[in-house]
């Protein structure tokens, strides 16, 4: 059984809309009236210098914060409005994050790894191994299965960081800075990886970066300062 591919009807309707954010922290305005939209498969890097409101803005659209006012969006679930357990099920089921620093848990094999984000969506655990066996394919580190992550190197760290992110097949995938821990040749091919698996699956990408190469697996460029766009 091979790994299916998310079919998403690009309708012109954007998966994620931000509509005029502001988040304070204190008398400190981070996100300034942010507008920005993504469209369903779409690809979109998300620019910066530090203290420029990006990772805020992430941690806004995943649900971890809550904007002061404004709008955002995903499909047709309001996060403002959103009751706690519409936001679970929301993370559960159609957003999911890949860090810089990877967060697999060191207890755990990088197949138990992956295998976890599925345990609470109610998939069958024959399901479940043979989603991740596919995974592991996916990302090349099948003979890697019953490894622990402290045996691991940076770039197979996030590999299989990459696929637990996308076990649970994501309509949105946030990657707050993937390759910043990693040298360059890891890094290319983490980019090329994301570009690969989210172009299969048909996942929307904002990828935070301070890296002009990796926007080249984007479509579309987007520029923060002092916590506005553009």
């Amino acid at each position: 059984m091979s790994v299916e591919e998310i079919e998403i009807t690009n309708s012109g309707i954007p998966l994620c809309e931000v509509t005029d954010v502001y988040k304070l922290f204190g008398k400190a305005t981070v996100l300034n009236g942010v507008s920005m939209e993504i469209q369903p498969g779409e690809r979109v890097a998300l620019m910066g210098p530090s203290g420029s409101g990006k990772s805020t803005l992430l941690n806004c659209i995943s649900g971890i914060e809550r904007p002061d006012a404004g709008q955002i969006r995903i499909g047709q679930v309001d996060l403002a409005t959103a009751s706690a357990t519409e936001m679970a099920a929301l993370r559960r089921n159609e957003v999911s994050t890949v860090f810089q620093f990877f967060h697999l848990l060191p207890t755990l094999t990088a197949f138990e790894n992956i295998e976890l984000s599925l345990q609470l969506t109610g998939i069958k655990k024959a399901d479940r191994q043979e989603r991740v066996k596919e995974l592991l394919e996916a990302v090349q580190l099948s003979s890697h299965k019953t490894a622990y992550p402290e045996t691991l190197s940076g770039g197979e760290r996030q590999r299989i960081a990459i696929a637990r992110a996308l076990a649970h097949r994501p309509r949105l995938l946030l990657a707050d800075e993937p390759t910043g821990s990693l040298d360059t040749k890891a890094g290319n091919a983490i980019l090329d990886l994301l570009e690969k698996l989210t172009e299969q699956f048909r996942i929307s990408m904002l990828l935070v970066t301070h890296s002009n190469d990796a926007t080249r697996i984007c479509q579309r460029t987007i520029h923060m300062r002092d916590g506005k766009i553009g």
